[in-house]
């Protein structure tokens, strides 16, 4: 009888909890070997024992699964000539390979069966790279670098199997000296799993990709004696004045090992010592005399230099920054900070997770131009020159442990009983938690995991100034296994404070955290005595489509209460990945189920401040305007009284320029001369200049606060903060043209009222109570008559997860109701200069009984121009709570799209601009006269089609026909006047919304380049006497109420003329 065979025939590595790693060298601080000091103080890693096999000539095969993967593909006589090259960095679905790209948030992308994995369906890559050992690296320790490979794999070198590895953000060494051919060709091949167990303990919110997607090196240390890790620390005194320098070296082997403290500009030595040094650890401690202490807005950097032997050397920059909890808060250096931080996934829209240098650089510049001051690494660590550029630029770090587990949460909630299911929210949220935890989360058999997960992070990036936290994960829920992560940092570094949202009470953890908290909420919180440890918003202002809103609310909380210390915003960038339609070759940016990925969870990873292509969206000038560091708080129409918001610098970097306008248009400029020393908190009053000449409308002094010179990350003069300030209250009347001598002609069918004036024709439909026609000069305005509507296009936050505005909307059938006329009547004036029609209708949706009464008064004049005048009162029952927007709708004939050479703007309007601006994102647009030479200019294109292109504030809007002929909007204020002022009509402030998309097309579209295919040549027009603030609901509060838009009773006029 033969024996019996068993598939597999050992349990797998990437199956195993008890394998994490095999061979790998320990984790280690971030640093290269040099052969000389100035080389190693420059910091050049081309000029370091450093070979780098990332790049082109990397041969590929993909497999459905590991078994079936080519045999004995690590021989060196293995024919890999008839694979596909492949560069590295990259990640294989990207490149065509597998099932694609797979994006979902929280549910797993497996069945669920931890530790176990597909075995039959794990994509698997298998790569092969020939390489040669450079000369320089010869007669060294030869390591094998992976930065970063998702998810885990097996490594050979020359046939030889050297290791393993899991974790796919963090990076792991092989040694590999004893197997390579010195002077010869070398083999390298690695297998790489697409799913492991460490998949459970990975399900962050992203692309669900494979690959080798970070650099790999060969790495050259000295062969016998070496320096294998450094661990710094910076200790202030008392006074945060002097400080004390501690550096440990770890060390194989013996001699002479020299540390050195070289300033800032690397020509002096500050403190040295010298020793005798037998392997293991030896530490040093140096006084430093009041060195200049490192901040994210002061980013002042030392360099150490370690030397062995006067042959190998080390460098790395080092910050003098001390972080503690003290009196209740977070310090730095001995003063409280406000966080005003993002988070930064690793992506790029065609890269994936292989994102560019100068990309992620690139996004560290952005930031700084726009105020950030800190950066979550969510939900893992990133690419290792990253902290060199944080390190540099300046930002506070809030660096994340690769862990997050909130698959497990759903499957707990699913398991909930009846009863369970009807408990209040934080019962039922800490109950499915408690049990999703089980897991893993507290589970003993993945204690060893966690911790591994923490010691891969610190032991990365404990040198870098710019670490100022350590973050265990997230949602991932809180036990047993993050408490042993906590204990594990805070014995190797005790330097930083550590954060998990999860756990909610900050029964461990250094500081509260939370998610998305209305106002109110935290506002509690900072009011509750009991609280001791300060909070954090690790995610607020979720950014996802148009939004977020009412972000000056949030950041004035963070400056009353100093035990709320800020938040990152949720999040940097959406995660589009570009593609193209494959029936069109369209180009569009990808998301979730877009290449055909079950489950996913559709468009909720487009959720950044920056479009796919790392391009800001309006929502990052609004919250760079929010958290500027120099803030106006209060004014007269003569002074203005800052503060500055800064932690530690004062205003002596900054020059405050002046602009004085009159009904928008610039009179005056110059400088106002800012108190020298001005400390962060401290306040100012600042004189306005006085005009030269005298107001005749609207007056506004614009303040511009700029950088003085240029640094690393701001140009000279760039704007770091402005404020609007008015001069003058008193009403600004309507621009209205005086009505000739000469009267009205009309003229009378059945169907037809056709009003003449000297310059403009009107017809109107008294069947429908509709404006037919608008002619001025022969140039006809209308293409579709003005009508009463209430519906945009919903927002993603307008449909959000929770209670939303926009699901009461679309439950009360808001988007299919429309007006239906009801009656008319019409009358001449005595003088025959205006003429009147009064039309009765009611807006009505299908299906249920409720309605708003509209009485719509159009009154022409002799003058040229038409107020229509809407009363409004809702009536019924299931009335939608809020609405939309109010107002009229129409669209004008393709010639007002403007873009004919040497004509004037299609578009001239005074309020704010240059962008979209809603009631609750409108600060960072600016009050002034602006135009766009086209109509396609004003829309606002975000990835997922929806509302988007509003102005708010407007006082007038004017369009311009390709003629020259020209036509203004403005609305009445209909406030009751003082005796002898009733006739007068003063201008109210209103929205306007230009386009060529109508709303049921934009509603409709899932992409822009789907959009694009119902363009019409009409231009799209709404004025709106309202319109329904943004909030973000897309996860968080739904629109603030002071925002909202309520459905009552209502009554508005528009001037057209």
């Amino acid at each position: 009888m033969s024996s019996a065979k068993v598939h597999p025939a050992a349990l797998p590595d990437w199956n195993n909890l008890d394998v994490l790693h095999k061979n790998t060298l320990a984790p280690r601080a971030n640093f290269y070997m040099y052969s000389s000091a100035d080389d190693a103080l420059s910091y050049d890693i081309t000029k370091s024992k450093t070979y780098k096999l990332s790049g082109d000539n990397w041969k590929f095969k993909h497999s459905k699964n590991p078994f079936e993967g080519p045999e004995g593909f690590e021989s060196p006589a293995f024919d890999t000539t008839k694979w596909d090259d492949l560069a590295v960095p990259s990640m294989w679905q990207l490149n065509g390979y597998g099932k694609g790209p797979h994006y979902t948030n929280v549910n797993f992308p497996i069945p669920v069966d931890p530790p176990n994995v597909p075995f039959d369906d794990n994509e698997t890559g298998s790569y092969v790279k020939k390489f040669t050992v450079p000369e320089s690296l010869r007669g060294s320790q030869l390591r094998l670098r992976f930065e970063g490979v998702d998810s885990a794999f097996h490594v050979w070198v020359n046939g030889k199997e050297i290791g393993y590895h899991q974790g796919s953000r963090n990076p792991s060494e092989f040694d590999i000296t004893s197997v390579v051919d010195e002077n010869g060709e070398n083999t390298l091949a690695v297998k790489v799993y697409q799913w492991s167990d460490a998949t459970y303990i990975e399900d962050q919110d992203q692309w669900r990709m494979s690959g080798i997607y970070r650099d790999v090196y060969l790495l050259g240390f000295p062969a016998t004696t070496r320096v294998e890790d450094l661990f710094v620390q910076t200790k202030l005194d008392k006074d945060y004045v002097n400080a004390d320098l501690k550096v440990r070296v770890d060390l194989t082997g013996s001699g002479q090992l020299k540390v050195e403290l070289f300033d800032t500009s690397k020509s002096k030595v500050i403190a040295q010592a010298t020793r005798s040094a037998f392997g293991g650890s030896v530490d040093f401690s140096f006084p430093v005399e009041n060195p200049s202490k490192w901040t994210a807005e002061t980013p002042t950097l030392y360099h150490l230099l370690v030397s062995l032997n006067g042959s190998s050397y080390v460098a790395h920059r080092i910050g003098f920054k001390q972080v503690e909890m003290k009196d209740g808060l977070i310090k730095v250096n001995g003063k409280h900070i406000v966080l005003k931080g993002a988070n930064r996934h690793e992506h790029h829209p065609q890269f994936g997770r292989a994102v560019p240098y100068e990309f992620m650089k690139n996004d560290l510049l952005l930031m700084k131009t726009h105020n950030i001051n800190a950066i979550r690494t969510s939900h893992q660590p990133s690419d290792v020159r990253l902290y060199d550029l944080a390190d540099e630029l300046g930002f506070w770090v809030m660096d994340e442990a690769d862990l997050e587990c909130h698959g497990f949460e759903s499957i707990a909630d699913a398991a909930l009983s009846p009863e369970d299911r009807n408990l209040p929210f934080r019962q039922r949220q800490l109950l499915t938690r408690a049990n999703a935890a089980k897991w893993t989360t507290d589970n003993p058999a993945w204690e060893t995991a966690y911790v591994d997960r923490a010691q891969q992070l610190v032991r990365r990036d404990q040198l870098h100034a710019c670490v100022t936290f350590w973050s265990l994960g997230n949602e991932a829920f809180f036990g047993r296994n993050f408490k042993a992560m906590y204990n594990w940092i805070k014995s190797y570094d005790d330097s930083r404070p550590i954060h998990y949202e999860a756990d909610i009470y900050a029964e461990t953890m250094d500081m509260y955290s939370r998610m998305y908290p209305a106002i109110e909420e935290i506002v509690a919180f900072a009011e509750d005595e009991s609280k001791s440890k300060p909070l954090v918003l690790c995610e607020f202002i979720h950014a996802m489509g148009n939004g977020p809103g009412n972000i000056k609310e949030y950041v004035d909380v963070f400056y009353k209460y100093p035990k709320l210390q800020g938040g990152f915003v949720w999040e940097w960038a959406n995660h589009g990945l570009l593609t193209k339609d494959k029936e069109t070759g369209d180009e569009y940016y990808a998301y979730g189920g877009d290449f055909g990925d079950e489950p996913n969870d559709g468009n909720f990873v487009m959720d950044g401040v920056l479009f796919s292509d790392h391009t800001p969206t309006p929502g990052l000038l609004e919250y760079k305007k929010a958290i500027e560091p120099i803030k106006v708080i209060s004014y007269t129409t003569t002074t203005a009284t800052i503060i500055n918001r800064y932690d530690f610098l004062s205003l002596d970097h900054v020059v405050c320029t002046y602009a004085i306008l009159d009904d928008g248009k610039l009179i005056q400029s110059g400088e106002i001369e800012l108190p020298s020393g001005l400390a962060p908190e401290e306040t100012a009053e600042l004189t306005l200049p006085s005009a030269a000449h005298t107001i005749s409308g609207e007056g506004i002094v614009q303040l511009d606060f700029r950088q003085r010179t240029e640094t690393l990350s701001l140009p000279e003069l760039f704007t770091i903060a402005t404020e609007d300030i008015p001069i003058n209250n008193t009403p600004i009347p309507a621009a209205i043209q005086s009505s000739p001598s000469a009267k009205l002609e009309v003229t009378e069918t059945p169907s037809l009222l056709t009003i003449k004036s000297a310059s403009t024709t009107w017809t109107f439909s008294p069947i429908d109570g509709k404006l037919r026609s608008l002619a001025k000069k022969s140039t006809e305005f209308l293409a579709v008559s003005p009508d009463i509507t209430f519906w945009r296009a919903p927002t993603d936050n307008d449909l959000g997860l929770g209670i939303s505005d926009g699901k009461d909307w679309k439950q009360q059938l808001l988007h299919l109701a429309k007006t239906y006329s009801r009656g008319s009547s019409w009358s001449a004036s005595e003088d025959g200069k205006t003429f009147t029609v009064k039309v009765q209708q009611q807006f009505r949706p299908l299906v249920l009984s409720w309605s708003i009464d509209l009485d719509v008064t159009y009154t022409f004049s002799a003058s040229g121009t038409l107020a229509i005048r809407v009363k409004g009162n809702p009536k019924g029952m299931n009335l939608p709570r809020t609405l939309p927007r109010m107002g009229l709708s129409m669209e004008l004939p393709s010639d007002w799209s403007g873009g004919q050479d040497g004509h004037p703007d299609a578009v001239t309007w005074y309020g704010r601009g240059p962008g979209e601006s809603y009631s609750d994102k409108k600060l960072s647009q600016r009050l002034g006269v602006y135009g766009v030479p086209t109509v396609s200019k004003l829309w606002t294109e975000y990835e997922y089609p929806q509302e988007g292109g509003n102005r708010t504030d407007t006082r007038w809007v004017k369009f311009t026909h390709a003629s020259g002929e020209a036509i203004t909007a403005q609305f009445v204020d209909l406030e009751e006047r003082d005796s002898g002022e009733e006739d007068k009509k003063y201008r109210k402030l209103f929205d306007f919304n230009a386009s060529h998309y109508r709303v049921k097309d934009v509603e409709a579209a899932a992409h822009p380049h789907e959009l694009h295919k119902k363009r019409t040549d009409n231009v799209v027009l709404r004025l709106d006497a309202a319109h329904h603030g943004l909030g973000s609901g897309s996860c968080g509060p739904k629109t603030r109420d002071e925002y909202a838009l309520p459905n009552k009773e209502f009554e508005f006029e528009v001037l057209l003329e």
